[in-house]
């Protein structure tokens, strides 16, 4: 078995940060893609890309009406795939869209989608994780902050920081139902968090965040020199943002429910192997280990 050096060790016995070895933007300049190169040096700078109308109005009501038939289908509540709500034990996420519905499948396989993550990771892209996320208003809970890439590279063994998430809202994202909250420039560092991961540790992790939190005091001095980007728009627009901003998104309290498609691309060149720091892999609907790329 090939060894794959630990770049960016976490889940140890102290909390370690470690500046980032690996590119944002590993696309060669004027390559080819939807994104101009302004965009793509904000991104390279900030970790993250704001789009006004990434789906048409007509296209925002085709994938919430499938979002809504998905959540509401018993046989979809009673799968493992769907993560429920601890509260008001209404479906919060369902995992592995792409698969279970052609709906999302085809929005995956959109130029203007898939495009733009082959033009940020430099290479053929295969999907790590599809879901839609459902955020319905009076109560629903947010996520603490982390960094994807913390628990991607602890948990399902991705080894490099090539990939890239996108999050297009299906509701407007107003600055009071619990928006996305990224630390601008928090990309550029790892952080290493303290403790070990139990096992199964996703079947809490996807609902209340337990392993891989930074401290108060890491957060804090993250805040403190980044600063903190709420995310506002329309229903349509869209959030990419680099797999190790530190990010987060606050409790819902308003009438206003907050509803996305979110979907996570990996380079074809960075395919999973064992987990870093965890004693057995997440489920493959959460972690893929299937790394056909997206055509």
């Amino acid at each position: 078995m090939t060894t794959v050096t630990d770049l960016y060790p976490t889940r140890g016995t102290t909390e370690v940060a470690t500046p980032r070895v690996d590119p944002v933007v590993w696309s060669e300049p004027g390559a080819p893609g939807p994104i101009a190169e302004s965009d793509l040096s904000d991104f390279d700078r900030d970790g993250f890309l704001a789009i006004e109308e990434l789906i048409t109005p007509d296209e925002v009501a085709v994938y919430r009406n499938e979002l809504n038939r998905l959540t509401q289908d018993p046989e979809v509540r009673a799968d493992g795939r769907s993560i429920i709500e601890p509260k008001s034990k209404a479906v919060r996420s369902v995992f592995e869209v792409h698969r279970i519905s052609e709906v999302f499948a085809n929005l995956v396989r959109d130029e203007r989608v898939v495009g733009r993550a082959r033009q940020i990771l430099g290479s053929d892209v295969y999907v790590h994780q599809s879901r839609i996320n459902v955020k319905p208003g009076f109560g629903a809970s947010g996520f603490y902050w982390h960094s994807d890439f913390e628990t991607w590279h602890a948990e399902d063994g991705l080894a490099n920081m090539r990939t890239v998430s996108v999050s297009i809202a299906l509701t407007e994202n107003f600055d009071t139902n619990g928006g996305l909250m990224i630390m601008p420039g928090s990309h550029r560092t790892f952080l290493g968090c303290a403790g070990e991961t139990p096992k199964d540790n996703y079947k809490k992790s996807l609902q209340m965040q337990d392993a891989g939190i930074p401290s108060d005091e890491a957060l804090t001095a993250f805040a403190d020199k980044h600063g903190i980007k709420l995310f506002t728009g329309k229903a349509g627009s869209a959030t990419w943002f680099d797999c190790n901003a530190m990010h987060g998104s606050g409790d819902n309290i308003t009438p206003y429910s907050r509803s996305n498609v979110f979907i996570v691309f990996n380079s074809v060149e960075n395919t999973a192997v064992e987990p870093f720091s965890a004693p057995i892999r997440r489920p493959e609907y959460i972690g893929a280990r299937d790394f056909t790329p997206v055509r």
